[in-house]
């Protein structure tokens, strides 16, 4: 007689049921499922493990005396791409929708675990095992809230899949990374997006209400690479809104917590990374972190269009003046807002050090947060790249 697995035995927290991480729980899903068992170890929040996780996942962990490393994590290479035939409706071109829909296609996996919206409303997170290109495609378009992607878990196991694909972000993927092995499969893949400031549906409600000016018809939007926010409307018109401009003293509490306390804005621990940070404006991010990332990577190679990365400027300037500026609250006239845009697109950092400076500026924002708010768990939560990425910037006094 087979003995039921230990997290079996447990049971998932109901709906509105306080988390074990508290207010810094970011909503993963875990908690939701039996495999809360495991929640101690696996949340990222409770415990920062990522250097371990990173030896599990890729064989190594990252080299911290090598600048990217340091920054963008273990990787064989990184690349700029876009799809020569985009997918209408895409977020971007549809890299990341088309990986899902051909690994579905040539075999390689029974499901994919992505987000598609409730009916009602198009940025409320729905959590899907998608079984066909159709379901993936369906859940195209980032869910810029709060979502439990890992709730489907107990219905990966119940179902027998051996083969799977999930899409996420940091938080989910280092919780999914502790418990892989007790889900059942033969072979995970591991499909990433950079997340950085994700928020309540309230809090983008506020979000889209303070910044865009017609936050109704918002379908999508982006920090980008020139810095400027850009909203993409029902119409297909595109807003865009300098960053200079934001109105700080409003916006600065409706991150989540949990975000506002994330040091893997790069998603260390997926196989293969699709973002926008490091690339030209048009084209996306590609860090191929390990084989299995490389082997999604195939399935698409013939679909894309590919150019080196590059890096051009110096990003610490601009740093250094963003953190008393975003401690202060202070928001520019939107005149000199977009002058400032301007001449900063120009002049500014471009590339990988576009990439460098938004790692810098959420990094040094998240250790001042956790530093006056969860003081007890700076030394252990902080992991140490990001400690050394901090200290090259002068943080204010408290």
């Amino acid at each position: 007689m087979s003995v039921a697995p230990p997290h079996q035995k447990a049971k998932g927290l109901a709906p509105g049921k306080p988390r074990p991480a508290k207010a810094l729980c970011s909503e993963c899903g875990l908690c939701d499922t039996y495999y809360i068992h495991y929640v101690k170890q696996a949340c990222a929040f409770l415990n920062e493990q990522i250097a371990e996780l990173e030896e599990q996942a890729h064989g190594q962990s990252r080299d911290l005396n090598n600048e990217d490393d340091l920054y963008f994590g273990v990787h064989q290479q990184m690349f700029a791409a876009r799809k020569k035939e985009p997918i209408e409706g895409a977020q971007w071109t549809g890299i990341v929708s088309s990986i899902a829909c051909e690994m579905l296609n040539q075999g390689k996996v029974e499901g994919v675990v992505c987000v598609q919206n409730s009916d009602e409303d198009r940025f409320q997170p729905v959590p899907i095992i998608a079984r066909t290109p159709e379901e993936v495609l369906a859940a195209k378009v980032n869910k810029p809230t709060l979502s439990p992607n890992l709730s489907i878990l107990e219905e990966v196991e119940q179902c027998g899949f051996k083969r799977l694909l999930v899409i996420g972000v940091g938080c989910q993927i280092q919780a999914l990374r502790e418990v892989q092995d007790k889900i059942g499969l033969e072979k995970l893949y591991v499909l990433g997006t950079p997340c950085v400031d994700n928020v309540t549906r309230q809090g983008l409600q506020k979000f889209l209400e303070t910044t865009s000016k017609s936050p109704d018809t918002v379908v999508s939007y982006e920090f980008m690479q020139d810095f400027r926010v850009h909203f993409k409307h029902e119409d297909g018109s595109i807003e865009k809104v300098p960053f200079f401009g934001l109105n700080t003293k409003e916006l600065k509490d409706v991150f989540a917590p949990s975000c506002m306390s994330c040091f893997d804005y790069v998603n260390s621990l997926a196989d293969l990374v699709v973002g926008y940070m490091g690339a030209p404006l048009n084209y996306q991010w590609i860090v191929v972190r390990n084989d299995t990332g490389q082997e999604m990577l195939n399935v698409v190679e013939d679909q894309l269009e590919t150019q080196p990365v590059s890096s051009k400027g110096d990003r610490k300037n601009a740093v250094q003046q963003s953190i008393p500026a975003y401690d202060k609250g202070v928001t520019l006239p939107m005149w000199a807002a977009r002058l400032m845009g301007v001449i900063i697109e120009r002049i500014g950092p471009q590339g990988l050090e576009y990439a460098r400076f938004s790692i810098d500026s959420h990094f040094t924002r998240n250790y001042l947060y956790v530093k006056r708010n969860y003081p007890e768990k700076l030394e252990d939560h902080v992991p140490e790249f990001a400690k050394r990425i901090v200290e090259q910037y002068e943080l204010p006094e408290d």
